[in-house]
């Protein structure tokens, strides 16, 4: 039986690319081979293929808009590790990490198969099992029936540590998503505590050289977040933050991240780890988009790590949300190509009933379904269909689902490479470093505290006895950095997965929550336009969608019925009318995306990132601790996070006196 081969090398931006409109991919040349054989010949060169076709793998050919010009028997695979070359340097066949071998379906054993990737996915699809110890079992998770217990015996910090300050000395870096809250606040820490770090190549999108570096300034070394930098570094501190942070024009929406050759030539010589912290995070976004930078986005990435020389790590910053409905205590594992929630979630579905996860199918139907129109209907369009896709397989909504497929992608691809996958809940403003409450941006929960601050919201849709998985932005960081010198020292190859995550060992339970933000505003109100303190009663929660819908309506009638008292210009009085009716369809937009977090059943385990600070030494953790066991709730939320966003984000509009935003007690 002849088996199907097949070898992609790195894109040549130079190329014609009228046959892939969809990504703006064109690969250099794809060589298609039959044999009889496992392997491709080393010893023959690309010039001795009879046969060459612009063409992708079944998985990457929508993701590369192919398939306008694909036949159906033109299916091939590169069938795994063992094609790939001793030599690295050797110029008959680029390696593996040179090009990108396309893997149809990988999982933790390796490639199991060179058939399709529906093939496979039918077959591996599990069925969950129960154990004896009454814990439901799946390939990727596992919902939890009994109480959590704690690992027996109690556990010292190793005295060498990770060595995660000698593994950053001199190490090169390549950080998408830098202008970003969490990357920014990354980037901060590296230069902060690792000085002798060597150059971060920071992924902006801009026009031209000129406008990459006005953001880079404006953006990041002008940015409060840096102020302990600059004042460490003093009237060197320009001088310092140039000599580390290199602009590159760059997007991963395009072709090769766009990044001109030259420099995507000279940044594959040199870089040593790949931070991908680019994503679009609405829950609500188009479908098409959503994939475009969540799915597709991680794929051209990893296509670029491919011809990274000296590549030692790619770190991709994930959401634990990818486990979508998933149920109890959620387990730190990677997805295998095609995994979908709903067979798990659902096991009284029978293996026909349950859709079959294919990435090639959604973006083929997603970029079918768009129009380059962006006219309304279009994009709501866009936005049910991505609703609608998560939801059949099992997840919340169009983020969570493309992310959740973005990693089943880089899984699939990533061959010989280390790779790290971070998956935070929801990151909130920093709990200690470089200081406390620093934040930029509406963050998940924050537009809701807004609202109910400034006496917009009396209550809200939302389960009181749900936990609302929240972590600090700077234990994230740290729980990145140590994750990245451990794996990335070690050279062991594998998909790695860190839930840094609050829900199983320091709950915050969302009446709890309510309570601690009543209290904060109680005591520290928001004014009106008249300098007058605004009065908020306890949050009121709700159940049902049509409760909450009347109870925002009939608070904003009475809310504008007083305000238009106030006031005799009758101009003003129709303007705060529409500012009551938008507030309303604010806060019932809010509730709608919201509500499959705010009722949210699952429990996020962090084994891996306890276990992960448990090899670091004493000194390490001071530095880069991340013990989201620490934290105090009442603390963080009152004296922290809420006073943070009130400076940060309303840029103390409509505040009285406030807390000095708190130091650790």
């Amino acid at each position: 039986m002849k088996e199907w081969h097949l070898y992609i090398p790195y894109c040549n931006p130079t190329m014609n690319q009228t046959c892939f409109p969809l990504c703006n991919y064109s690969p250099t040349v794809l060589f298609l081979q039959t044999s009889n054989h496992s392997s491709i010949s080393r010893k023959q060169s690309a010039k001795d293929h009879s046969t060459t076709f612009p063409l992708c793998a079944p998985l990457f050919s929508a993701i590369m808009g192919a398939y306008s010009c694909l036949s159906s028997s033109a299916v091939a695979l590169f069938a795994g590790d063992r094609h790939r070359q001793k030599n690295r340097n050797s110029s008959s066949l680029p390696s593996r990490r040179r090009g990108i071998g396309v893997i149809c379906c990988a999982s933790n054993d390796g490639v199991k198969s060179s058939r399709s990737c529906t093939e496979l996915v039918a077959e591996r699809l599990p069925m969950p099992m129960l154990a004896e110890d009454d814990t439901i079992f799946t390939s990727n998770g596992m919902m939890s029936f009994v109480p959590y217990k704690e690992a027996n015996g109690t556990k010292v910090g190793s005295t060498r540590g990770i060595g995660i300050a000698g593994f950053l000395e001199g190490k090169q870096l390549l950080v998408t998503g830098a202008t970003g809250f969490l990357a920014k606040v990354l980037v901060e820490k590296i230069l902060r505590i690792a000085p002798g770090v060597g150059k971060i190549y920071v992924l902006i999108k801009a026009d031209d050289k000129e406008a990459a570096a006005k953001r880079l300034e404006f953006e990041i070394i002008n940015a409060e977040l840096f102020r302990c930098l600059r004042e460490i570094h003093g009237k060197e501190y320009h001088e310092f933050m140039s000599s580390k942070l290199v602009p590159v024009i760059g997007n991963i929406r395009e072709a090769n991240v766009g990044i001109e050759t030259e420099l995507a030539d000279e940044i594959s010589k040199e870089v040593d780890v790949i931070i991908n912290s680019a994503a679009n995070t609405a829950f609500d976004e188009r479908y098409d988009v959503a994939l475009d930078t969540n799915t597709i986005g991680p794929f051209r990435l990893m296509s670029f790590a491919r011809r990274c020389e000296k590549l030692k790590l790619f770190l991709h910053v994930s959401t634990a949300y990818v486990n979508g409905q998933r149920q109890g205590r959620i387990l730190e594992k990677p997805f295998g190509m095609g995994d979908t929630i709903k067979r798990e979630t659902s096991p009284e579905f029978s293996a026909n009933a349950t859709p079959i996860l294919d990435i090639e199918s959604e973006i083929r139907l997603a970029f079918s379904s768009a129009k380059t129109s962006w006219d309304a209907p279009l994009v709501q369009k866009m936005k049910d269909l991505g609703l609608e896709r998560a939801k059949i397989h099992g997840w919340q909504d169009s983020y969570v689902f493309t992310k959740a497929m973005g990693e089943m992608v880089i899984n699939c691809m990533r061959g010989d490479i280390p790779v790290v996958a971070i998956r935070p809940s929801i990151v909130e403003s920093t709990y200690s470093e470089p200081f406390p409450g620093w934040m930029e941006g509406n963050r998940m929960m924050d537009p809701v505290v807004l609202l109910y601050g400034k006496g917009q919201l009396t209550g809200f849709l939302a389960d009181p006895n749900a936990v609302l998985d929240v972590v600090p932005a700077d234990m994230v960081v740290s729980a990145m950095v140590a994750a990245m010198a451990k794996h990335g020292s070690r050279s062991n190859p594998g998909m790695h997965i860190y839930q840094i995550t609050s829900s199983v060992v320091n709950p915050l339970v969302i009446q709890d929550l309510a309570k601690l933000i009543f209290q904060h505003f109680s005591a520290f109100p928001c004014m009106d336009a008249k300098g007058r303190p605004i009065a908020v009663s306890p949050i009121k929660f709700f159940d049902d969608a049509n409760e909450f819908s009347a109870c925002v309506s009939t608070d904003a009638v009475r809310r504008n019925e007083r305000l238009a008292a106030a006031v005799s210009n009758e101009k003003i009085s129709r303007s705060l009318k529409s500012f009551c009716s938008r507030s309303v369809e604010q806060a019932k937009h809010l509730a709608k995306i919201y509500e499959p977090y705010t009722f949210y059943g699952g429990r996020f385990d962090n084994t891996n990132t306890r276990e992960l600070m448990v090899e670091m030494s004493e000194e390490e953790r001071r530095s880069f601790g991340f013990d989201v066991g620490s934290i105090d709730w009442e603390h963080y939320i009152s004296d922290v996070h809420v006073p943070g966003l009130r400076r940060h984000v309303m840029k103390g509009r409509g505040r009285s006196i406030e807390p000095q935003l708190g130091a650790i007690p």
